[in-house]
């Protein structure tokens, strides 16, 4: 073994230690009372070049910024958001396409896409270096957005998120694979193909509160046009462009990922903080790849102690 393999051993053993002493941390203080999912909802509005975006912002004090994943929403932030509401004042948005922000079919969205708007969100709520949240595509806009479109971030989280390749999932490859089949497929057939695919974004079953609060934005004709859509727009190129930047980033970042995560598995998220030199990692228990949904107070504990 050459002397420099024998330091990057060194260093991945470091890293290693130190997502395991951090993992499964203790239940975060005022986070005991979940917020019902039904009454999840975004009151104010900004106007980007790309669409209309739905956003709300709580709390006071050094700015956060949440970004969702797909086929997710801001809702995935609702047991998250509060907690951090008591330090930070906390901007969350649903991304264009998704939740209450516009959708239509002609709307063109990628990774790509999401970075610029974030990028364009950032300045027009005039934030000065705030933290970036990301979580799965949310992972993937606020490197892009900081790495590529210019948006300041004093740090950087990313929550199972999506970063090296390969990521776009079994299933998605099928429907890239064979659209014109699942385009022309009888709505009620598609909607159990896309349901049976969100279900395993968990690790724990999802209420069917939870679940409504999710899917209800794909339900009927629209909803699984609109769900072909966004199958259309993931390009892994628009990843690829990022990591070749990331031995650049010295912002501080941490890693927060579901041990569970059927999605990207958590060795994904190992190879990650290889790649970035200011970064750690907290592995959660018993979280799948929405993490935020399954253990929301273990992440949220996980990005108060980072943000702080």
């Amino acid at each position: 073994m050459t002397a420099g393999a024998g330091k990057r051993g060194q260093d991945a053993a470091e890293k290693s230690t130190r997502a395991m002493l951090v993992q499964d941390p203790s239940p975060t203080p005022g986070a005991s009372v979940p917020v019902d999912p039904t009454s999840w909802s975004l009151t104010r509005r900004a106007a980007t070049a790309q669409g209309e975006i739905a956003w709300d912002v709580f709390g006071e004090g050094p700015p956060v910024v949440l970004v969702h994943g797909t086929p997710g929403r801001s809702v995935l932030w609702r047991n998250v958001a509060p907690v951090l509401a008591e330090r930070f004042s906390v901007h969350v948005f649903d991304l264009l396409g998704f939740g209450q922000s516009e959708r239509h079919e002609q709307q063109e969205l990628s990774v790509r896409v999401h970075g610029v708007v974030l990028a364009e969100l950032v300045e027009v709520w005039k934030l000065d270096a705030p933290a970036l949240v990301g979580h799965d595509i949310g992972g993937a806009a606020v490197l892009r957005a900081h790495l590529l479109e210019g948006a300041p971030a004093r740090r950087i989280a990313l929550v199972d998120a999506v970063v090296l390749r390969p990521w776009i999932t079994e299933t998605t490859r099928h429907l890239q694979a064979h659209l014109d089949v699942y385009r022309t497929m009888p709505t009620h057939i598609f909607r159990e193909v896309a349901a049976a695919h969100l279900r395993t974004a968990t690790f724990a079953p999802m209420a069917p509160d939870v679940f409504a609060a999710y899917f209800d934005q794909w339900e009927g004709e629209r909803g699984h046009r609109l769900w072909i859509r966004n199958v259309r727009g993931f390009d892994e190129d628009d990843t690829a462009e990022l990591e070749p930047l990331l031995g650049t980033m010295t912002t501080p970042t941490r890693i927060v990922w579901g041990e569970e995560d059927a999605w990207l598995a958590p060795e994904v998220s190992a190879r990650l903080e290889d790649r970035l030199p200011n970064a750690d990692r907290v592995l959660v228990a018993g979280a799948g790849h929405f993490s935020p949904e399954d253990r929301p107070a273990d992440v949220a504990q996980a990005l108060v102690d980072f943000l702080a």
